[in-house]
Formats: structure tokens, C-alpha cells, sequence
């Protein structure tokens, strides 16, 4: 059933719905957007051309039909709506104990899930880095200041630690000190992760009571489908980064979203932090 019409996003929350629909016009790739409803930014949900409900699978379903899209990209952040609410609207499309049994099996399985749907509906499903490569984290991505030797080990550490985290379905970050763990990602998100690192830093005075030092580390999950929940960072990263007192920043190379990549290296190089890209050792080899 793909279509000849437009590549069809259905936008969550997040700048990464906004600066792909802007790559896509300014490229000449006709686009319609469907925007989430309490999830979309507000600047999204004006132009859009359809709002829905996340679980309004009809709707949904209806619009693309309507669209007759050649591809459709699931793009930005949405929260995971409950066990029962899940069930009921996977349920309308799909036999009841199956959809029970992805759902038991935790958030990568619900988004692949979701996938399925669309692609046995003859929908060809793109990620965002394959409609914007340029969004992409090369192996070359550098600022100005360089990781040292604590901060490598940190590196080092914080992949191992994510690897092996990559079966419990957990996040796709970490914050390091050296072989010291302070934070790992929960369904909170990165954002708010180094807000929870920048807060235990503090005293009720407002200082520091830790020696600053640390970095976050964010990669791609272990088998995880890239054209959804594929990871990003952006300026704001940076500056949380910062407020948490950490040495810099290490992404997977080729399989991490930059978002507003200039302004992200200049704030890191404001700030005084690295920013890097790193191979990771379950992935297919970058190419810059």
C-alpha cells in the first residue's frame, strides 16, 4: 500500500518533529504531519495538517489512508500511556493476547509494535536520520576541548554499563564518573536525569558538596530499530549538562540525533565541555 503521496510524520513532542519538517520543506519533500494531541509543540500543531489522539488508532489509520503516504516517520518523544488504555486501542487492529504479550514485554516492544501495525497496513516506515542524515552524529563530531584520561575511563565505563543495561529495556543514558555510576536514564528522560545529578550536587545552600567531573553518555540500545525512539541531544542537553557540573558529552556515532548541531557545539565549547562522538561496538560502523 505505499503510496505515491507525501512522507506522512507523526510528531510527539520535542524540537526533532520541528527540524525535520523544516529539513523536508526546505529540500522540496512534500510532507503532511499528523501532530499527537498534548504532545506536539504548539508551533507543530498550528501548521499541522491533522492533530489525533495517540491511542485514536481509527483516526489515525483513517488520515494515512487518506494521505496515501510513500513513507510515514513516528518522530518525538510520547509518554507511555497505560497497560489497560494500550490493550484496548492495540486491541481494535490486532488479536487481544498477542497485543497483551508485546505490551508485557516493555516500551522498545510497544514502539515495535507500533511499527508493525503501520508496515501490515503496506506502510513503508522510515527514521528520522534516514529522512535528514545530516541530523546524524558523525564519527568527526568534535568541539574544542578533548576528553582526558578520567573522562575516557568514563567513556569506557558508560558503555559497558548501557550495553549491558540494553536487555532490561531501560534508557539510553548515563552519567559517569569514572567508574563511579551516578545516574542512569529512567523514563524520565535525559533532561531530567542531569537535573536529578545537578540536584544531589547541592546543598540547601545552593553548593556544591561534590567535586564537579563526569560525563553523559547516550547511545542506541542494543538492537534497538532507530526509526523510533532513536536517541537525540540538542543545545538544552548541554546546558543541563553544564548545570550538573560534568566534563562533557559522548554519543553513538551514526546512531544519535544532533539537533541544532552548531548551536550544540558552541554552547558545549561556552560551557567548557567536550563533545564526542564514540564508536559503539553493536552497531554497524558509522560512515562519515
Amino acid at each position: 500500500m505505499t503510496g505515491a503521496g507525501p512522507i506522512a510524520i507523526l510528531a510527539g513532542s520535542g524540537q526533532l518533529p520541528i527540524q525535520l519538517v523544516e529539513h523536508l520543506e526546505r529540500t522540496g519533500q512534500e510532507c503532511r504531519v499528523l501532530a499527537f494531541r498534548g504532545f506536539a509543540a504548539p508551533e507543530l500543531r498550528r501548521r499541522a495538517d491533522a492533530t489525533a489522539d495517540l491511542l485514536d488508532l481509527k483516526t489515525i489509520m483513517a488520515t494515512l489512508e487518506g494521505w496515501n503516504p510513500r513513507a510515514v516517520a513516528l518522530v518525538g518523544a510520547v509518554r507511555r500511556p497505560g497497560f489497560s488504555a494500550l490493550l484496548g486501542a492495540y486491541s481494535l487492529l490486532r488479536n487481544r493476547q498477542e497485543v497483551k504479550e508485546v505490551i508485557a514485554r516493555g516500551d522498545d516492544q510497544v514502539l515495535r509494535g507500533a511499527v508493525m501495525l503501520l508496515e501490515e497496513r503496506g506502510y513503508r516506515v522510515v527514521g528520522a536520520h534516514e529522512l535528514a542524515p545530516g541530523l546524524v552524529a558523525p564519527m568527526s563530531l568534535r568541539g574544542k576541548r578533548a576528553p582526558d584520561a578520567d573522562d575516557r575511563q568514563a567513556v569506557a565505563f558508560g558503555l559497558e554499563l548501557l550495553s549491558s543495561l540494553s536487555a532490561f529495556d531501560i534508557g539510553q543514558a548515563a552519567v559517569v564518573a569514572r567508574r563511579h555510576v551516578l545516574a542512569v536514564e529512567g523514563p524520565e528522560g535525559t533532561d531530567r536525569m542531569l537535573r536529578r545529578v545537578a540536584g544531589f550536587r547541592q546543598s540547601w545552600l545552593g553548593l556544591r558538596r561534590r567535586r564537579e567531573g563526569g560525563v553523559l553518555i547516550k547511545a542506541a540500545k542494543r538492537g534497538q530499530d532507530l526509526r523510533v525512539d532513536m536517541p537525540a541531544i540538542g543545545p538544552r542537553t548541554v546546558t543541563e549538562a553544564a548545570r550538573a557540573g560534568l566534563s562533557g558529552i559522548a554519543v553513538g556515532a551514526g546512531s544519535t540525533l544532533i539537533l541544532e548541531q552548531e548551536k550544540t557545539l558552541r554552547l558545549a565549547d561556552a560551557h567548557g565541555l567536550f563533545l564526542i562522538a564514540v564508536d559503539l561496538p553493536w552497531m554497524e560502523p558509522p560512515r562519515d
